[in-house]
């Protein structure tokens, strides 16, 4: 059984200890740049826009969690959730942690009248991509995802056209 909680400021070390080893699991061991105070304003900062939820098991124990933030769809003209980050440790796989998170956003998101809740998978990861269809999820084909980062991302962001406003 799981037991699905809101994060609190106690839980930042495990949960950048998950992350940590969410970044070895996706062969990036040395990505991770979060700190425990990063984290800590990101999830419990005056104006917090980034949610952690956490599964226990019934000793109380942490066995993962999940990070989310709000998205919005322009078609739909309502929010949606944004999965960032799904982890549940490794000897605790298959007792349903991963599922109580994920029903726990859907129900989230059903209560609020979002329009869906999305996330990305590694297309390496056959264990998640088989337990996301056992849930009902589908990937979306046809879209890719794209993003500017580092020396890209520095480049272009300085490049600000003279016109631009805020």
């Amino acid at each position: 059984m799981s037991v699905i909680r809101p994060a609190a400021v106690s839980d930042v070390p495990a949960i950048l200890r998950m992350i940590h080893d969410l970044a070895i699991y996706e062969k990036e061991p040395d990505a991770v740049r979060n700190t425990p105070e990063m984290l800590t304003e990101v999830l419990f900062g005056e104006t917090p826009r980034v949610y952690a939820t956490m599964a226990e098991n019934e000793s109380g124990d942490v066995q993962g969690f999940a990070m989310w933030f709000l998205n919005y769809s322009t078609w739909e003209g309502v929010h949606g959730i944004y999965l960032e980050d799904l982890y549940v440790m490794p000897e605790a796989r298959g007792a349903g942690h991963g599922r109580a998170l994920l029903q726990h956003l859907a129900a989230t998101a059903v209560e609020r009248g979002y329009a869906r809740v999305e996330w990305s998978v590694l297309d390496w990861n056959e264990p998640s991509i088989g337990f996301y269809r056992s849930l009902g999820a589908a990937p979306m084909n046809g879209w890719s995802t794209f993003r500017l980062t580092g020396d890209a991302l520095d480049a272009f962001g300085g490049a600000r056209p003279a016109d631009a406003r805020g």
